[in-house]
């Protein structure tokens, strides 16, 4: 006889898939915990999902498996109650899966990650070179915050925090690329999951000069507006939003699946004395400078960078700012964030304040010291001048006088004053 306190099964709300550069992430919505294995079978090449005392509710022919090693997914129901998914592989890999409890921003989760062969991810080469060893670019390493598993915060018509940031992250890019002596890195350039940690480690592989982290979060109260920018501190928060924002913010990797091995290597010594050092210090004037630029068009929550224990911003080594672009939860200003145009000046300003900072305070052996060590000449423009006339009359490109200048396309007027580099 059936016992009545039978436990009802779990169900499986939803499916939903993620390819990153290096891996690919499959996650299952449950009603609730449950436990589940794994196990790979070859000829062919398939891995088992088992999960006990559950049923799919979820379509899973709706899944987008183009450029992922999955080929299939096929789903039945073994010994009872427990249900079982099949994954067909194209090729091999290596399997990672583990569970997730349910939080305030999501339920109970099942996440399978499959990792490729390969032992180097293929990612955009950044060298601290250009014309010359002597004369290497500015590595500026560009994160568009969240994205994949963790969609960020949510503002009104379904607008996500992860697409507005990433919006925002490759318009930037797309600015430095044009300026002579920089050159820009993206961190995320689709819609999947990074640590942390993680995001750190990709900013000093590409041996980075600045890293700047884009994010348009949310607060409780929907009042709550204004860009900020933020720099890490070692003490405390300088305000209630700020010990606020980073809270949510250090929580993504919570929400992302981040396993117990993705610890902190010997970083927390490091920042004992990051006070100290030059880093916390250009990260603030960096900042600083980005803020300025940003109050010739957006409103500012906070006049001066603001401080908190951000993890993403603890290089030790690599100077960090955290931009907040806006509160998405701010009806006015997800409007704003919503549009092209206001995506674009947001980018402007952070490229603005950035560039002004690091052509006054250049990376020795950088094309941008020899430049400023050479020394500029200046031109006043006259009527029927042209920035191509203007740039070959003194032998350098057009793309760096406009980048020297910050001009917007390469616009000029009669009398304005434009420096040119040596």
């Amino acid at each position: 006889m059936p016992s009545l306190l039978q436990a009802t099964p779990v169900e499986v709300k939803d499916l939903r898939l993620w390819r990153a550069p290096d891996h690919t992430r499959l996650v299952l919505d449950l009603s609730g915990p449950a436990q589940h294995r794994l196990l790979e079978l070859k000829n062919p090449r398939r891995l088992v999902v088992d999960v006990t005392d559950a049923r799919l509710i979820a379509k899973i022919d709706n899944l987008g498996l183009e450029k992922t090693p999955i080929s299939s997914i096929r789903s039945g129901v073994r010994e009872g109650d427990d249900l079982r998914l099949v994954l067909d592989l194209r090729e091999a890999v290596r399997p990672r899966s583990f569970a997730l409890k349910a939080s305030e921003r999501a339920d109970d989760r099942l996440v399978i990650d499959l990792y490729d062969l390969e032992t180097e991810v293929t990612a955009p080469e950044v060298k601290k070179s250009a014309r010359s060893t002597d004369r290497r670019d500015v590595v500026i390493a560009i994160d568009a915050g969240h994205g994949g598993e963790d969609p960020g915060a949510s503002g009104p018509g379904r607008l996500r925090e992860k697409q507005v940031v990433l919006e925002i992250a490759k318009e930037l890019h797309g600015l430095f690329e044009a300026d002579a002596g920089f050159a820009p890195t993206l961190i995320r350039s689709g819609d999947y999951y990074i640590s942390l940690k993680g995001r750190r480690d990709l900013a000093r592989k590409r041996q980075a000069d600045m890293f700047v982290s884009v994010h348009a979060d949310a607060f409780r109260d929907k009042r709550a507006r204004g860009a900020s920018v933020y720099a890490l501190s070692t003490r405390g928060a300088t305000s209630t939003t700020a010990s606020y924002l980073a809270q949510r913010e250090n929580a993504a990797d919570l929400l992302g699946g981040v396993s117990l091995g993705d610890k902190e290597d010997s970083l927390a010594m490091t920042l004992a004395d990051l006070s100290m050092t030059a880093t916390l210090d250009s990260s603030l004037n960096v900042g600083a400078s980005v803020l300025k630029q940003m109050n010739g068009f957006a409103r500012l929550h906070k006049k001066q960078v603001e401080q908190a224990g951000f993890a993403v911003l603890k290089s030790p080594d690599v100077p960090s700012i955290l931009v907040e672009t806006g509160f998405i939860s701010n009806p006015e200003e997800a409007r704003k964030l919503a549009t092209a145009s206001y995506r674009k000046r947001m980018a402007n300003a952070i490229h603005s304040g950035i560039v002004q900072w690091f052509r006054a305070h250049p990376p020795p052996g950088s094309l941008l010291a020899h430049l400023r060590d050479e020394g500029d000449q200046e031109y006043k423009i006259v009527g029927g001048d042209t920035l191509s006339g203007i740039a070959q009359r003194f032998n350098v490109s057009v793309n760096l006088l406009s980048s020297y200048n910050n001009l917007r396309n390469s616009k000029i007027l009669v009398g304005q004053t434009l420096r040119i580099p040596n």
